[in-house]
């Protein structure tokens, strides 16, 4: 499809092409635009690109040998494919929620500040300033501000997810990707996570990749369809989903394939 271009948006992905080890094409000359503090979802089958797709976004590929990437993408009008990119500082300014929640094995406060202690921050009250405010934005502090130097591991699962997406949002990013952040969690533990980003949005710039459409409709205000690496749709969460312009997309939305 033609490249979606939003007003200035805060990522910009142009003819983005991505090739694991041998060769094989795992996504094919994608054009996209992410809106700045908008989420935006992306979804399609399993295997369709989605997941590689958000980890462009912060070089999280980089971490398997053999890959390449041609096109580009920039943030905030930089290239991050450039050869001078601070690959830290980037993943500082695009934080991530990984599938599976991954606390460390040290207390909430610690994990909260740890993205600050490797910046090599060493000011108390800042962190116990970013630890409340990151905690109250994840809606996490009611529930483990009389707790927080208690093992993160002692959480429960939805808990864990909430104090990840803390951690990430405790080094102040510009955009948090968050990969199926609620796949493993029970309904409950997945509608505060929701509401959690749905109060985020102000905030900050949010991608979210998830295999469940329901979730997309719900938190997102823009939403792409990929299939097979290619991205077949973008739009308006409200109008893609009641009012596909691809018969595709409509298959997919409505359980035809997938």
């Amino acid at each position: 499809m033609t490249a979606v271009i939003n007003e200035n948006p805060i990522i910009q992905v142009n003819n983005l092409k991505f090739f694991y080890p041998g060769d094989a094409r795992a996504l094919h000359g994608i054009d996209l635009s992410f809106p700045e503090k908008n989420v935006t979802a992306l979804i399609g089958p399993s295997g369709c690109g989605k997941s590689t797709l958000l980890r462009c976004l912060n070089r999280m590929n980089d971490l398997i040998d053999g890959c390449r990437v041609e096109g580009e993408i920039t943030l905030e009008g930089e290239n991050i494919y450039g050869k001078n990119t601070d690959i830290i500082e980037l993943r500082r300014r695009v934080g991530m929620v990984f599938q599976k929640s991954n606390p460390f094995p040290k207390s909430i406060y610690e994990n909260v500040i740890y993205g600050l202690r490797i910046a090599g921050e060493k000011d108390k009250k800042l962190f116990d300033e970013r630890v409340e405010k990151s905690l109250k934005a994840a809606a996490l502090w009611d529930e483990v501000k009389d707790r927080l130097q208690e093992s993160a591991l002692g959480l429960s699962g939805g808990q864990m997810q909430r104090l990840c997406i803390a951690r990430a949002i405790a080094v102040n990013p510009k955009v948090i990707l968050m990969d199926e952040p609620c796949s493993a969690l029970d309904p409950k533990s997945t509608a505060r996570v929701e509401e959690t980003i749905k109060d985020l949005r102000d905030d900050f710039t949010i991608i979210i990749v998830t295999h469940n459409m329901q979730q997309a409709a719900r938190v997102s205000d823009h939403t792409a369809f990929l299939f097979e690496g290619n991205l077949i749709e973008y739009g308006l969460t409200d109008q893609l989903f009641v009012k596909p312009q691809v018969k595709q997309t409509e298959d997919y939305i409505t359980g035809r394939f997938g």
